[in-house]
């Protein structure tokens, strides 16, 4: 799928599950006056739009493909099959229910903390959302703006807090959008500071 695609719509109801194996998609809640809230970022290997399909209502948010991905379509009946077969509902409720714990603690922190700690661990969320050791450089596909509604700032604000680390070379523009992470290390010190 190419980059800006929307692969599920919100108030949809859920009719497939998708599998990404390559790329990313954001997870985008559109309110009744249009203004969207990124709400988080999956990458390959997680599932998207289970849980309408699991709960058999409308979809709660649209998902759209970060950047060129590559996703596997799986219709809701042979996905309630393979979860029925396996004995798999009582895991996906967990997964469902640690989702939502895991975004509640990422809101707590966005409102505590100041903007570089919240810019910072939002990027390292984005580069290494499974390992804290992962090759550099990282490329992460969120435009300024997309930055910025994860975090709950105004995209001046992401431009303001990136400059310094564009100077220091822990960051550069990615060709094509985004950003390459070049020091998670520094990164990561911004967070032991805080």
């Amino acid at each position: 799928m190419p980059a800006k695609k929307v692969l599920l719509e919100q108030g949809r109801r859920g009719v497939q599950v998708l599998v990404l194996t390559a790329g990313s998609a954001a997870i985008v809640r559109e309110d009744d006056r249009g203004r969207r809230t990124l709400l988080a970022v999956r990458g390959p290997g997680e599932l998207l739009g289970e849980q309408s399909v699991l709960g058999g209502g409308e979809r709660s948010a649209n998902v759209i493909a970060v950047e060129p991905s590559v996703l596997h379509t799986v219709p809701a009946h042979a996905f309630h099959a393979f979860v029925e077969e396996n004995d798999l509902l009582p895991l996906f409720l967990r997964h469902a229910f640690s989702r939502v714990r895991q975004g509640d603690e990422i809101q707590q922190e966005l409102a505590a903390a100041e903007v570089p700690v919240r810019l910072a661990a939002a990027l390292l969320r984005l580069a290494a959302p499974a390992a804290e050791d992962v090759p550099v450089p990282v490329t992460v596909r969120l435009s300024q703006d997309e930055l910025a509604q994860l975090i709950g700032v105004h995209r001046n604000t992401v431009v303001q807090n990136l400059a310094p680390w564009r100077n220091a070379g822990w960051v550069r523009s990615a060709p094509g959008g985004g950003l390459v992470l070049h020091d998670l290390r520094a990164l990561r010190q911004i967070l032991a500071f805080s």
